[in-house]
């Protein structure tokens, strides 16, 4: 990649070594991943538990059915366990591999 730097005076370029793809190294683990996966289930499962709630007629408020335990409590701490879930797979260190 070359970078040119252009001023009044004068014109310089700049040659910038690209990364090989021998010195990738992974950002996150195996164990990152499932992680996030179980968070992001955790999530998808709370947000499925709080759909619905739909009334047979639309003139009748059914408090039992749109204010049940299931959407008020479950579901929210079932989304914020899987957002914690996702800062944890996120955040923990890769288990260090022994080269051979």
């Amino acid at each position: 990649m070359i970078l040119v730097h252009c001023e009044p005076n004068y014109i310089m370029a700049k040659q910038i070594k690209t990364v090989g793809s021998g010195n990738y190294k992974h950002l996150f683990g195996k164990e990152n991943y499932r992680w996030m996966a179980i968070g992001l289930a955790f999530v998808v499962l709370g947000l499925l538990l709080m759909i619905g709630g739909k009334s047979q007629d639309p003139n009748v408020f059914n408090t039992s059915e749109v204010y049940s335990f299931r959407r008020i409590t479950v579901a929210p701490i079932l989304i914020l366990a899987g957002l914690a879930l996702e800062i944890v797979g996120i955040f923990k260190k890769p288990k260090a591999q022994n080269p051979q």
